[in-house]
């Protein structure tokens, strides 16, 4: 098991979340319409979809076998592009180079399109902790900035959260007229964000995908913020993790629509970007200077680790969230991480250190749906059995591992069962006499072993 606090926090946490009735309802009225588009979209949008998620993991899988050599080759055309690449070992080490950009570019208004890296870093903490005004371009990371929450989900960060919420949160936060008209909402955040992009003096975005062979990023969106936000301050720095790597732009034609499908069911999304690197003499639109931070951040802890090495693959499109009956019922923000439900569950304990996140591999029913629809055919069930294993191997409590041991023998001994089994029964019997409400909330042992029954009925 992991440390008592965040297990505690995390049960706590879900205690509270599977009672909220409206909560559950919301959040599974938001996932089943989700459902119904996507089923949809697969069955028009290919031909076969279980071959398209063959070749889709096929492809990550190349990437992972050929991992440093396609990092290499990325690098060097970024570096061609004009691109300033920047290597990033952890949280401490992406903080001191971002405050280097910070000091040397004399940034005081930072603009952030979605990024689940940056969330990672724990950007926005650090940016203002230093006085640098930091604004979300992206609507629903907008919403949750001014709510002083984190994003609930992957892909849609505020889907928690009713149109009558959000107008609450803009009237107390913006100080607009009330509305629960989505379009006036809407305007009323765009309205907020006319004159950051021009006045800002950093972009920052992450990436959907690194290409190799053109050494260039491809920003995936739906709100056009992005592009805005990269294009418009003299600085734009990017954020990726380097697992993001595709092989070649040609690989595109089947990751576009694939993502696509699986995150939002969609046929496409409304921007799909590629960027090279900052604006050239002949240009006029663009950054003048244009970083791009790989961060590693734990994935090489990963990578390294046969058994879960493929849940790199992951492309981030929140397909398992919105599959898992366990996120469908506690909800993104009681994982208290950035990467919540299956896919989070797998590579958090691996990022941030099994001891204290190890719990989270038991959020699972085990019952295979995030396994099923991961485009990419990262097999997560498996892997949280796996790291289920390795939280208990290194649980730092020793009443819980000698309990397994317990455990272990007593079940390797018919005659110790049956005698746990009567002694059960007895000690039933005198709780119900002493504290009948207690005894009705544990499970009543059976009258007899199945053991006993078979001695005497069984062939």
């Amino acid at each position: 098991m992991s440390n008592a606090s965040e297990h505690s926090q995390f049960i706590a946490s879900s205690e509270v979340r599977a009672a909220d009735e409206v909560h559950r309802k919301r959040l599974l009225k938001v996932i089943a319409s989700y459902d119904s588009v996507v089923v949809n979209q697969k069955a028009s949008q290919f031909r076969d979809w279980q071959e398209a998620r063959t070749l889709a993991g096929e492809i990550k899988r190349y990437v992972l076998d050929n991992l440093p050599e396609l990092l290499e080759q990325f690098e060097q055309n970024a570096l061609k592009n004009g691109i300033r690449v920047l290597w990033a070992r952890d949280v401490a080490d992406a903080h001191r180079q971002i405050e280097q950009i910070i000091a040397q570019h004399q940034v005081k208004k930072v603009v952030k399109s979605k990024s689940m890296t940056s969330e990672e870093l724990e950007l926005n903490e650090f940016l203002e902790h230093r006085h640098i005004e930091t604004l979300e371009s992206d609507l629903g990371e907008l919403i949750v900035q001014l709510a002083g929450e984190k994003p609930y989900h992957i892909v849609t960060p505020a889907m928690h959260k009713s149109k009558e919420e959000i107008s609450e949160i803009f009237q107390k936060t913006l100080g607009c007229e009330p509305t629960n008209d989505a379009e006036e909402l809407t305007d009323i955040a765009r309205r907020h964000l006319r004159d950051v992009y021009i006045t800002a003096d950093l972009g920052i975005s992450g990436a959907n995908f690194l290409l190799a062979d053109e050494g260039a990023i491809l920003i995936l969106e739906n709100e056009g913020n992005a592009r805005l936000s990269t294009a418009c301050p003299k600085v734009h720095l990017s954020i990726a993790g380097i697992e993001k790597l595709l092989p070649s732009v040609k690989d595109l034609e089947l990751f576009l629509p694939l993502l696509s499908t699986s995150g939002t069911g969609q046929q496409m999304t409304a921007y799909n970007s590629i960027i090279r690197g900052p604006k050239t003499g002949a240009e006029v639109d663009g950054p003048e200077v244009m970083y791009l931070m790989l961060l590693d951040n734990g994935r090489s802890n990963i990578y390294g680790k046969d058994e879960v090495r493929d849940a790199l693959s992951c492309i981030r499109c929140g397909a398992c969230l919105n599959a898992c009956p366990v996120y469908k019922t506690v909800g993104g923000h009681t994982y208290n991480t950035p990467y919540s439900g299956p896919i989070g569950a797998v590579i958090t304990p691996h990022l941030k250190g099994m001891r204290d996140w190890g719990h989270l591999a038991f959020a699972s029913s085990l019952c295979g749906a995030c396994t099923d629809v991961c485009p990419v055919k990262i097999p997560l069930a498996h892997m949280l059995l796996t790291n289920r294993q390795e939280a208990n191997e290194t649980a730092p409590s020793w009443f819980w591992q000698s309990a397994l041991k317990g455990w272990a023998l007593t079940m390797r001994s018919r005659v110790v069962v049956d005698l746990g089994g009567r002694m059960a029964r007895f000690g039933h019997s005198i709780l119900s006499a002493v504290a009948p409400k207690l005894a009705r909330k544990l499970p009543k042992p059976a009258a007899r072993s199945f053991s006993s029954w078979w001695r005497q009925n069984g062939e």
